[in-house]
């Protein structure tokens, strides 16, 4: 089954994202599984071979200096973040239109970007997960919940 049949679209969001093989294994994730666009800040990313299908070629990937000012309208921003106000994404009903928001490696997702998501997501690990990882389960379990509704 292909992620072109669910309604609406995704993008994703990446805060200064530290490690330029996980930014290529993101793009290759956001091919695979059909996102509209990859945005990301900060100055650390430059092309890497994780990106083995080239997929800046096909999908638009933004450098942005506020990943707010790159939000389609009525597109859901939601952040994926382990803080206290995260919600787990097993019960979690995905928006036909979502921009999920990755903080980087070493860091988190800033409080002026989560003050503006209408949602803040974990996935329920033991353990802290690859940033790479974490999109990829992301956009599986977006695909897997609209597929089976």
């Amino acid at each position: 089954m292909s992620a072109a049949i669910t309604r609406g679209y995704v993008g994703l969001g990446l805060v200064n994202p530290k490690h330029d093989c996980n930014v290529g294994s993101i793009l290759r994730l956001a091919y695979n599984f059909d996102c509209a666009f990859v945005a990301y800040t900060g100055k650390r990313y430059r092309k890497h071979g994780s990106d083995t299908q080239k997929v800046w070629r096909h999908i638009p990937l933004f450098r942005a200096d506020d990943l707010k000012s790159i939000i389609p309208y009525d597109c859901v921003p939601i952040a994926i973040e382990i803080n206290g106000k995260a919600k787990s994404i097993v019960s979690f009903n995905h928006p036909q239109r979502a921009f999920y928001i990755f903080g980087p490696e070493d860091g988190s997702v800033t409080k002026e970007l989560l003050s503006f998501c209408r949602h803040v997501l974990y996935v329920p690990t033991t353990h802290c997960m690859n940033l790479a990882v974490t999109a990829g389960v992301v956009l599986y379990d977006r695909l897997n919940k609209h597929l089976t509704k």
